[in-house]
């Protein structure tokens, strides 16, 4: 699909969520349960060589410096790049945007280690964070088994991806997420939760799916009034994961 008939399609679907929706997480199973079902495999297709960003699209990571990033603690972010990407520095921590964002779409690409080592989380991991809180998980999903809230495209520990379309560790895969901030009264009450879709490798994975708040591991922390705009962030869990093609375009309120 062409970028700018992509970027209309998802911008239309987006504006039909309705205000007063609330979270749909499903809580007949415990948060991280392996009996949880697992989404069900589809091949989708081969990796696909990165293509040009959108004329008003803020580019985040170009292939040469990391000038658009810091430490999640301050300072120079110390992630590496190599290749045209950037790869985690295992223990160096996360790194976050140096501007900020909110409602937006944002387009990722990321490459698990070869060869792939460790099972489960501890194989492939990383995380895409929309305004620090809101995790979309990255893990090396190709033949690994884990629970589903928490494989490749999962919305971190509420919504398992509808399927499953992970790509051979090694292999680009990609990442087109529309983002939804949540909105607050007054009083501090949320009106309108955080939403998201996401298209893992050209597939609908999350379908405007309302959180129930930040994402975490092994609870549902409620949400809190925070700014309409917060870094982005990718996170450091240890695996030498790669990402390239990082740009956003922001999604006005009209």
């Amino acid at each position: 699909m062409k970028p700018l008939l992509f970027a209309t399609l998802v911008a239309a679907m987006a504006l039909t969520v309705a205000p007063s929706a609330m979270s749909q997480v499903d809580t007949r199973w415990p948060q991280h349960s392996m009996d949880r079902p697992k989404p069900p495999v589809v091949d989708p297709g081969p990796e696909r060589p990165p293509v040009a960003p959108p004329e008003d699209a803020v580019v985040l990571f170009d292939g040469h410096d990391l000038a658009a990033w810091r430490q999640q603690q301050g300072g120079p972010a110390r992630w590496m790049v190599r290749d045209g990407s950037i790869e985690v520095a295992p223990g160096t921590g996360d790194i976050v945007t140096a501007r900020a964002f909110g409602d937006c779409q944002l387009h990722i690409e990321w490459s698990t280690p070869t060869p792939a080592s460790g099972d489960g989380q501890e194989r492939g991991n990383s995380g895409v964070f929309l305004m620090g809180l809101y995790e979309v998980q990255v893990l090396d999903s190709y033949h690994n088994v884990t629970y589903a809230d928490g494989q490749a495209a999962a919305v971190y520990g509420q919504f398992p991806p509808l399927v499953n379309v992970s790509r051979p560790p090694g292999e680009w895969q990609t990442y087109d997420i529309i983002f939804h901030r949540p909105r607050f009264d007054s009083a501090g009450a949320v009106t309108f939760p955080a939403r998201l879709t996401v298209f893992h490798n050209g597939v609908l994975v999350q379908d405007n799916v309302a959180l129930s708040g930040p994402t975490a591991n092994q609870r549902r922390p409620p949400y809190h009034v925070t700014p309409d705009e917060l870094p982005l962030e990718l996170q450091d869990h240890g695996n030498r994961v790669r990402y390239r093609e990082i740009w956003v375009r922001q999604i006005e309120n009209r």
